[in-house]
């Protein structure tokens, strides 16, 4: 059996990274899929553990990150956990299934350090700081304080891009959609 593959994509948030993965998933051509994440978070009506998540309770997860469980993890909120467990990848590359990782820029950076050969990481650019600006505030879904916000932290985060083993920029989404897609095809195919 041929062994999975991991795709690692990142970006900053505005950058079109979950418009990118939905559109590739949708046209079908590349055998993907989502990574399970885990969190401390209780389940959602009509969320199944295993399926949305590996839902697990705050002494399981605190557990699992003393015993290096994760590949990689975040606090997104206090109290609030999120990450990749190690089995998650290593059980589902070992059956042949090709696994996208869509995580946060140093998460990215971890799991290519553990898994070098395994992975692919591609990091999504903005054409510019003040095009990302224009784009989040477009979206109308934050308040100025937020867009900064979030703008400085997408400053911070490109400082990763060289850290990836590829950047594409996204200045032209069906162009960004087919490097994409080209990246992880020819990644795949090895």
């Amino acid at each position: 059996m041929k062994q999975g593959k991991i795709i690692i994509i990142s970006a900053p948030s505005g950058c079109g990274k979950s418009t990118i993965i939905n559109e590739i998933m949708n046209r079908g051509n590349v055998d993907l899929r989502f990574s399970v994440s885990a969190t401390n978070r209780p389940p959602r009506d009509g969320e199944k553990d295993g399926v949305n998540y590996h839902f697990l309770s705050d002494e399981q997860f605190r557990q699992a990150i003393a015993d290096d469980d994760f590949v990689e993890y975040e606090e997104v909120y206090p109290g609030r956990f999120y990450g990749t467990l190690k089995r998650e990848l290593i059980e589902r590359t070992a059956a042949g299934i090709n696994v996208l990782l869509d995580i946060d820029v140093k998460g990215g950076v971890r799991v290519k350090e553990l898994y070098p050969e395994l992975s692919r990481s591609i990091f999504i650019m903005p054409p510019s700081i003040d095009e990302l600006r224009r784009r989040l505030e477009h979206r109308a879904t934050d308040s100025k304080d937020q867009i900064e916000q979030r703008v400085g932290k997408a400053e911070f985060e490109l400082s990763f891009a060289p850290r990836y083993d590829v950047s594409i920029v996204n200045d032209d989404l069906s162009r960004a959609v087919d490097q994409t897609e080209n990246e992880i095809l020819q990644f795949i195919s090895r």
